[in-house]
């Protein structure tokens, strides 16, 4: 995602954010142990849990991440797992200025007892570890004895599958899911479409962009705008795609994101929108409705809603529901990969392969997942409820939140994530999306012409990544 931001509010806002979808900023290292986990509720499922680590030798486990979100999460799994028998020595690295990546290539390339045996990539670089330059160095989960019927058993969604795979072999998987939804603001759905019922709200947003804006039209008559800017709808868009940026080696506009051009024009000659550029205090104003109009709804997955939207929308709490958006897509997201070389030492091997499995394929109810979905990693406190990877978790917790005015946004993200698809990414997304993104708004700014804004785009795409056009 873009980070812009124009106030030290705005600032902590983010921290919080990139630590729930990709992000940080500390360091630390942790120790205690790892063995067999209960894998699923039923003890001859073949989504079992790999056989633990039942050496007497203590094993270390090297964990590398951009945040302490991971890290913190093996205290709960030594809590739950008394008999472990492994430590957990931690790195972490923030994104920002761009130092993790190039830390943890460096790491993976040196090998040695010191390489990172589990290490975690976000959604803007996973394609660069799981499928491209860097995807050599990563296991493949079946040799650490996590197979596709555990994955099939816990019901993950398949973009996510897709992502973490390379030629058939599942390299990554997430412990999130990023499905994503429609938005909105129940009193202003009640006053233009006369109900706030989420199902009505669906069909009437879509299916389709042509759907949603004859929607624009009836809010704009009452005075609304149906989003906060462009980039409200820029990811549903990117991720409905049929092909991605790169196709046999080129540049590929594939149609649908060409149309963005055409829908961003709509959205700003029509007043559709207030204009506003994501991740700024403008946008941010339009979540508590003191923009300069007031605004229905914003796309995004439950980490939109839990870490950005409820610091921000103020006396609107409670005002806002969730739906099916018009297309399916997923923003954000965290992926596990575990270190080929794990493989060579069993005890390790069975270790890293139990705290990955309870990290992302174990749905039972002493899974991680399920105490993420339910808010209840700690004890005797109600936590945030967060949407999760397995489908069969979050069918069985209870995703009511009082932002939502008591909505179970699990019913919602479920259909969200199946719908979501993985298969138009590259590992050059982050830097062409931010290339092709200011060239639609130089164009809808009527700064430049389309076919000019096009090949602009081209240009730079070549000068900046040495990627030619189709």
């Amino acid at each position: 995602m873009k980070r812009f931001l124009s106030a030290s509010t705005a600032f902590v806002l983010l921290a919080s954010v990139l630590a729930a979808c990709g992000g940080g900023n500390s360091g630390s290292s942790g120790s205690a142990g790892a063995s067999s986990s209960p894998g699923s509720s039923s003890p001859s499922s073949s989504s079992e849990a790999p056989a633990g680590n039942n050496s007497k030798e203590k094993v270390t486990i090297n964990l590398w991440s951009f945040t302490d979100e991971i890290p913190n999460m093996t205290t709960k799994y030594l809590a739950t797992h008394p008999d472990a028998n492994v430590e957990f020595k931690t790195t972490i690295i923030a994104t920002t200025d761009g130092a993790y990546q190039p830390a943890l290539d460096q790491a993976l390339a040196a090998g040695g007892k010191d390489a990172p045996d589990i290490y975690a990539a976000e959604a803007a670089f996973i394609l660069k570890y799981a499928q491209g330059d860097a995807s050599d160095y990563a296991a493949n989960y079946a040799d650490l004895g996590l197979t596709d019927d555990m994955v099939k058993n816990a019901g993950i969604a398949q973009y996510s599958v897709d992502i973490g795979s390379k030629d058939g072999q599942l390299k990554a998987l997430g412990y999130q899911a990023t499905g994503g939804a429609f938005i909105y603001r129940r009193s202003l759905a009640k006053d233009t479409f006369g109900t706030d019922d989420p199902t009505s709200i669906k069909n009437e947003i879509g299916p389709g962009w042509d759907k949603f804006f004859e929607a624009a039209a009836k809010l704009k008559a009452k005075g609304y705008g149906i989003v906060s800017g462009d980039g409200d709808i820029w990811h549903p868009i990117e991720n409905s795609s049929d092909k991605g940026w790169i196709v046999d080696g080129k540049l590929h506009i594939d149609p649908k994101r060409e149309q963005f051009l055409d829908l961003s024009k709509k959205l700003k000659d029509n007043g559709y929108h207030n204009d506003t550029q994501d991740w700024t205090e403008a946008w941010y104003a339009d979540m508590s409705g003191s923009g300069k109009q007031p605004i229905f709804g914003f796309f995004g997955p439950a980490w939109l809603i839990n870490y950005v939207m409820n610091g921000q929308v103020k006396d609107t709490i409670g005002d806002w529901a969730v739906t099916e958006p018009p297309t399916g897509f997923f923003w954000g997201g965290t992926w596990l990969l575990a270190h080929k070389d794990v493989a060579k030492d069993e005890a390790k091997k069975a270790a890293v392969a139990d705290f990955v499995h309870w990290v992302t394929l174990d749905s039972s109810d002493t899974g991680l997942q399920t105490y993420w979905a339910n808010g209840t990693m700690k004890e005797g406190e109600q936590g945030t409820k967060d949407s999760v990877a397995s489908s069969v978790v979050m069918s069985n917790a209870n995703g009511q939140i009082d932002l939502l005015g008591g909505q179970n946004m699990f019913d919602v993200f479920v259909p969200a994530n199946a719908n979501a698809s993985g298969k138009n990414l590259t590992q050059f997304d982050e830097s062409i999306n931010s290339l092709w993104r200011d060239q639609v708004r130089e164009y809808t700014a009527g700064n430049k012409s389309r076919d000019k804004a096009i090949a602009d785009f081209k240009q730079q795409v070549k000068d900046t990544l040495d990627i030619a056009s189709e």
